[in-house]
This record gives C-alpha cells, sequence and structure tokens, in this order.
C-alpha cells in the first residue's frame, strides 16, 4: 500500500476515511459513481458496508427440497431469461434456475432490467434467490423474488451485501473491494480502540478479529461474535459523546441551587403544602419522581432530566411541585407547551392548582402575596401581553405557561430557575435551547422535559442519553379501563355509531378523528370537514357535533372546546389537535378513522383522551380495506394492552431504530449493526462502559484512539442535536 496508507503503526478508521475508494482495484469511473450514490467514498465506507445475511453453504437448500408455501433462499445459475409483454402491457421477465437437483423459475413483473441483470451471457456465476416457494404444473416457481449476484463463492459462509443493480453493484463486487482492503492491511495491522483488560471484561473478540469475521466468517458462531463487537462499537462511540457532553456541561455551566425545604422525601415548604392541598394520595412514582427532581434541583449543577410517563400518570402535578420548588426560593418557573390548546388547558390547570396558595413577599403589606400565574401564547392581547412581559421581568409572575412565544427576544425574566418543556419531541432543539438560556446573569435554569410517549428504555439512553431519565410507571388509582376493538367490516362500523349514541343518550361525549381536514386525491383518508358533515347529517344526525381541526382559528377553536367541556357539543370530530393535553372527564368514546395511517405512539395518545372520568371508555380503531401486515400488528398490540412502554417497544421492533440523530440526513454516526429493539442488552453497557471510561482515573485521555473515533465518526452538528435537548 503507497498513497493510500498514510502514516505508520496499526491502520486506524481515520487512516481508511483518508483512503478515497478508488484507490482499490476494480474500481473504475462506472463502479466509482455507483459507490459514490451508495455513500461508499472511503476505504472506511467499505469496511462498514456489511453484509445483509449470510448464506451457509454447508446447510444449503436445494431445489428439490423445497416445498410449496415456504420461504427459502437458493443458490443456482441461471439456464435462460426471456421478456415479453402481457395483455395489460405490463413486463414479465422470465428466468430459469437449477441446481444440481432441479429446476426453479422466476416470474418478474414489471421489472424489464432483469432481463439484462440475468443474462446467462452476461452473468458470472450464480445468483442467490429469496422468495415464497408455488408450485404450477409440478415446476417450482417464486414471484418477484429478492435477488442478489454472488457469482463464483463458494466458501463455507457467503456474505451478501446490500447491493443495487441501478448503480451497478453486485454482491460479489463488494465483497471482492472488502477482502482488497482487508488483505492489503494485513502488514500493518488494525488498530484496537479499546484497552485489552477491558475487552476481556466484556467478553469481546479484537477489532481485527470482528471485521475479519463479519466479512469473511468460517463458523456463523464467529460472525455473531464479530456482530456484537461491532454494534457495541457503534453504541458506545455514540454513549461517549453523549456523557463526555454531559461532563463538560455539569462542569462549566452556572446553575441555581435550590433551597428545597423539608428533605426530598417529606418535601416541606411550598411543595410540601401544594402535595398536602391535593385532594388525592400522589402515587409511589409520583413521590419517587418529585423526590430526584427537588435532590437535582438542590444542587448548583443544572438540572438535565427527562420525565416519561403514560397517558394519564399524573405529570403535570409533578411539573408544578418543580415549579414551586423554584419559586420558594425566589425564583421564577416556565412551562412551554407545543400548542396553544395544550398550553390552555395547562395554564387553567397550573391556575386551579395553585389557588389561594400564597408565597412570601417582603413588599407586600401582609409579607405574602398570592402565586402568580399567567398565559403567554400568539392569542395572548396586547395588553394582557404588556402585562405578563411586565409581571416576568419585575418577578410578580412566579410562574408562566405557554407555547413558543416565551421565547421571543422581547420575553425577559427576572430570574428564571426552572423550565419546563412539555412534549419535548414536537420543538425543535433550539428552540429548547433557547428557553434554557433566557437569564442575563449567565445562570441556567433547571430543565426537565416530559413527554406522555413512552419511549423504550435502550431509545431513552440513546437518543437521550445525556439527560437523567424520571419514570413515571404507575398511574393514579381509579381510573377506569378502556376497552379498544377494530372496526372492520361495514357491520362492525355501523355498531361504533350505535355505541356513540348510547354513549351520548347516556350523558357522556365522543371524540371522532380523522387525519386529514380536506379531501385528497392523493390520499384516500377521511377528512374532518367531510366526516363531520356526514355524521352530523346521517349516522350521527340530531346530535350536537362539533368541528375543531388545525386551520380553526384560535378564538373559534377555544368556542368549540368550552362547549364540548360544558356538554353543549355531544360529539367533537377533529384532527390530531385533540392528541394532547384535552382533558374533558365526561368523554368516553374515542373513534379513530383510518386508524391503520396512524403510528402506535399517535394511537395511544388519542385512546388517553377517553378514560379519564368515572366511567368506562371505549376506543374504537377502524380501519376499512385491506391491511398491510404492520398495520395489522399496530391494531393488534393496541387492542391487546394499555401499557405505554410496551407499545413502545413493540412500535420499535416495527419501525426499526431509524437514524440516531433524528429527521435530519443519513450520516456515519447512524446505526449500521446495532439495533435498538433487537440489543437491548447492549446499549444499556456500552451506556455503562461509557460512564466508566469518562469519570475513570486520567478520563478519556487514555483512551486516545477511542476518542478520535467519536470525534471522527460523530460530526459535531450531530453532539450538538444529542446533547442541547
Amino acid at each position: 500500500m503507497s498513497r493510500d496508507t498514510p502514516g505508520e503503526g496499526p491502520l486506524t478508521y481515520r487512516d481508511f476515511a483518508s483512503m478515497p475508494v478508488d484507490t482499490l482495484k476494480g474500481v473504475g469511473s462506472r463502479k466509482l459513481s455507483g459507490l459514490s450514490d451508495a455513500g461508499i467514498d472511503s476505504l472506511l465506507d467499505v469496511l462498514t458496508h456489511y453484509p445483509r445475511r449470510y448464506v451457509d453453504r454447508s446447510r444449503e437448500v436445494r431445489i428439490a427440497e423445497l416445498a410449496e408455501g415456504e420461504e427459502a433462499l437458493v443458490i443456482a445459475r441461471v439456464t435462460g431469461v426471456s421478456a415479453r409483454r402481457t395483455r395489460n402491457r405490463r413486463t414479465m421477465v422470465t428466468a430459469d434456475l437449477e441446481d444440481r437437483s432441479g429446476r426453479l423459475r422466476c416470474t418478474f413483473f414489471n421489472q424489464p432490467w432483469r432481463e439484462r441483470q440475468l443474462d446467462p451471457e452476461v452473468l458470472r456465476g450464480e445468483v442467490a434467490v429469496f422468495g415464497k416457494v408455488e408450485l404450477y404444473r409440478g415446476t417450482r416457481q417464486m414471484t418477484n423474488p429478492v435477488v442478489d449476484l454472488v457469482g463464483d463463492r463458494t466458501g463455507r459462509i457467503v456474505a451478501i451485501y446490500p447491493q443495487s443493480a441501478k448503480a451497478g453493484l453486485s454482491s460479489w463486487d463488494l465483497s471482492s473491494w472488502v477482502a482488497q482492503v482487508l488483505r492489503r492491511s494485513e502488514k500493518r495491522g488494525l488498530a484496537e480502540p479499546l484497552p485489552e483488560w477491558l475487552l476481556e471484561d466484556l467478553g469481546m473478540c479484537s477489532r481485527g478479529v470482528a471485521l475479519e469475521g463479519i466479512h469473511a466468517p468460517g463458523t456463523m458462531s464467529e460472525m455473531v461474535a464479530a456482530r456484537k463487537r461491532l454494534a457495541f462499537d457503534e453504541l458506545l462511540r455514540i454513549q461517549v459523546s453523549l456523557v463526555r457532553s454531559k461532563r463538560e456541561l455539569e462542569a462549566g455551566a452556572k446553575g441555581i441551587a435550590h433551597t428545597v425545604e423539608g428533605d426530598s422525601q417529606r418535601p416541606g415548604g411550598m411543595v410540601g403544602e401544594f402535595i398536602g392541598r391535593l385532594p388525592y394520595a400522589l402515587t409511589g412514582a409520583q413521590r419517587r419522581a418529585i423526590e430526584e427532581l427537588l435532590a437535582d434541583m438542590a444542587s448548583p449543577v443544572p438540572m438535565h432530566r427527562l420525565l416519561q410517563g403514560d397517558v394519564g400518570a399524573g405529570k403535570t402535578v409533578v411539573a408544578v411541585a418543580v415549579l414551586l420548588a423554584a419559586v420558594q426560593g425566589g425564583h421564577q418557573g416556565a412551562l412551554m407547551a407545543p400548542t396553544e390548546v395544550l398550553a390552555e388547558q395547562h395554564a387553567n390547570a397550573v391556575a386551579e392548582m395553585l389557588e389561594g396558595m400564597d408565597r412570601s413577599d417582603e413588599a407586600s403589606l401582609f409579607g405574602t402575596r398570592q402565586v402568580g400565574v399567567a398565559s403567554l401564547t400568539n392569542r395572548t392581547s396586547a395588553a394582557r401581553r404588556r402585562e405578563v412581559l411586565a409581571g416576568l421581568g419585575d418577578g410578580s409572575v412566579d410562574i408562566v405557561v405557554g407555547t413558543h412565544a416565551l421565547i421571543q427576544e422581547s420575553v425577559s425574566f427576572h430570574s428564571l430557575g426552572v423550565a419546563v418543556v412539555d412534549e419535548q419531541h414536537r420543538f425543535g432543539v433550539e428552540q429548547r435551547a433557547a428557553l434554557r438560556s433566557a437569564n442575563h446573569d449567565g445562570t441556567l435554569p433547571d430543565l426537565m422535559v416530559m413527554t406522555a410517549t413512552p419511549i423504550p428504555r435502550t431509545a431513552a439512553m440513546t437518543v437521550y442519553g445525556d439527560l437523567d431519565v424520571t419514570v413515571l410507571d404507575e398511574l393514579p388509582a381509579g381510573r377506569r379501563p378502556i376497552t379498544t376493538t377494530i372496526a372492520h367490516s361495514d357491520e362492525e362500523v355501523a355498531s361504533t355509531w350505535d355505541l356513540v349514541r348510547s354513549e351520548v343518550a347516556a350523558g357522556r361525549r365522543a371524540y371522532v378523528v380523522c387525519p386529514l381536514i380536506e379531501e385528497s386525491e392523493r390520499v384516500e383518508a377521511s377528512a374532518a370537514e367531510e366526516t363531520y358533515t356526514e355524521l352530523a347529517t346521517g349516522e350521527l344526525a340530531g346530535l350536537d357535533v362539533g368541528l375543531l381541526h388545525g386551520r380553526v382559528t384560535g378564538d373559534e377553536r377555544q368556542r368549540v372546546m368550552d362547549a364540548f367541556r360544558r356538554g353543549d357539543l355531544q360529539v367533537l370530530v377533529a384532527t390530531t389537535v385533540v392528541e394532547v393535553g384535552v382533558d374533558v372527564p365526561e368523554a368516553t368514546v374515542m373513534v379513530v378513522l383510518d386508524a391503520d395511517r396512524f403510528g402506535i405512539a399517535q394511537l395511544h395518545q388519542l385512546r388517553g383522551r377517553v378514560g379519564r372520568g368515572e366511567h368506562a371508555s371505549h376506543c374504537v380503531l377502524v380501519a376499512r380495506g385491506v391491511l398491510s401486515s404492520d398495520a395489522e400488528a399496530r391494531l393488534r398490540a393496541l387492542e391487546a394492552t394499555r401499557d405505554g412502554f410496551e407499545l413502545a417497544e413493540v412500535d420499535l421492533e416495527l419501525r426499526g431504530s431509524g437514524t440516531v440523530m433524528g429527521e435530519r440526513q443519513k450520516g456515519r454516526s447512524d446505526l449500521k449493526l446495532a439495533s435498538l429493539a433487537r440489543d437491548r442488552d447492549l446499549v444499556a453497557l456500552a451506556r455503562e462502559t461509557a460512564f466508566e471510561l469518562v469519570d475513570g482515573p486520567g478520563g478519556l485521555d487514555r483512551f486516545p484512539l477511542l476518542v478520535d473515533e467519536v470525534d471522527l465518526l460523530i460530526a459535531e452538528e450531530d453532539e450538538e442535536f444529542l446533547t442541547k435537548g
């Protein structure tokens, strides 16, 4: 190796990242373009372009052994290929495959390029096809199978890579390039970023053994061990980045040490008074959460905590306790919500909970005054807005509840002690960061972000790894059950409207939620306006039906919600503006139309709008037509359980981990091997290891190669995305 192997000593990931892929033999201009389209530009990209599956040729399935109805992977030679047009002008390509035991016919519809791809005159060696086996006139067949070109691979274990016929990349191309990189690295060897003592403790193989074992395993057990090590590396890099940032923030930030009266287990002062005034007892989970949060707030290190709890777990009460802990020490609290509906709901709830509560005030004649609660949204009148801004500036407004209006330049706090962000995933990173930098003296307010969307433990440790996590895993006593059913047939849908009528006749209320506001030619889904008209004049004629969606003006939206709360409206047809925060105890029916178009988390949130009063409630998921297997699995999961954390795990299994860095474009730091759903134990192990390495004697300075990999593979903007939280 010459120009493509800079430096001396074992080769690091940074070395490989600096070597362009065109230094490999066999990469001409056409292949180079295809590799670039696939995101493979350096030798590091080649090494980390992992096989998507393996074929164990010692246990290979022969064509003659294929049973009708089973899914199977077969390796065989193409003996002939032909193409023709069907009567409806679709292209049909037929390929005949043979091994020593028999013959298999593969048929491809609307894939005309398969004729050239599978031309025996062009092919080098064999192909692997995966699909469902059918029998037609005694011949085994597959329709539209997955095809991998594997060439003349003869090893026991054949690695099959993600490939692209469009980009002109085959599995054997990728395999040969990986083998070339590994072969040319043998002289210098591969650098090991982790110390030997740690690998022994973890029971893991070295980096060099892992890369050899993932690409060219001698046995499947070698591949499993290799995958474990490389998946762990991916997770460890993210966790080291998070833990390092967390420790740097704690070391350099100037926080507020709040006065916590009594002790965290038996809080006194305003927090204790507030808890004592509640007409119900806190759950054990709420008490534990308040204990953790008050302990954080007593420290001069700024709190950075995620509070997650299932729908109805009582997060608002915990949030008010946190806000009061700031107020009793002479500071202010802010609660930011993503929508005006939710902000107004929170403002009303907080004002009601704190009605009649006083705080000390030396400027007052009596030495006390009532806790000042205000709201601030874009709907706040100009005159009231001036009053609220003045109160925030002089400290007479103790707690403010609002939307993103709280972070506008005109808003200035006297001393913001704690910021609570509700449904934090619906805010941008910059919006949350702005609220946290509100104090002019440079002190950082404590931050608590809340979500009613349960997050799988592995995802919480990864995506929110720089936050301490508090979980409300207990529902208040007396919550009535919600029966969830799926309505698929016309009879089941008709029964749904009968249910709505019977509940309304008993003095209760119902929601009907649709995915769109207006009809769309592109998406065949129920639109709120269309559904409102149909129901008000059809199945629910005679009932008082209202309409609510995002295009309804603020004043009209408030009027509709107030009417629904009072009972002047019996049925509310709405879009997902009612997903969070709307609390009407008399509502006992939630009907979700086109439920298969919603995700698990959103359906669980919508279901949580009912079951808040003394009566048993119902959630009906209407899903007509043919459902995809994923949609069917989502709806069945919701039918089977109300446990949001269990549903979150199901959701992660169905959707996969996705990009760790959120909605941005895919990058080097995304998980290629590790799965937040499948590798739960590895996520926990990586987090534990990251703390051990960062907090140990000498810190990360002892592991320069690991630090270099983190800096190389997790870009600055990714680190900011993960830590601005």
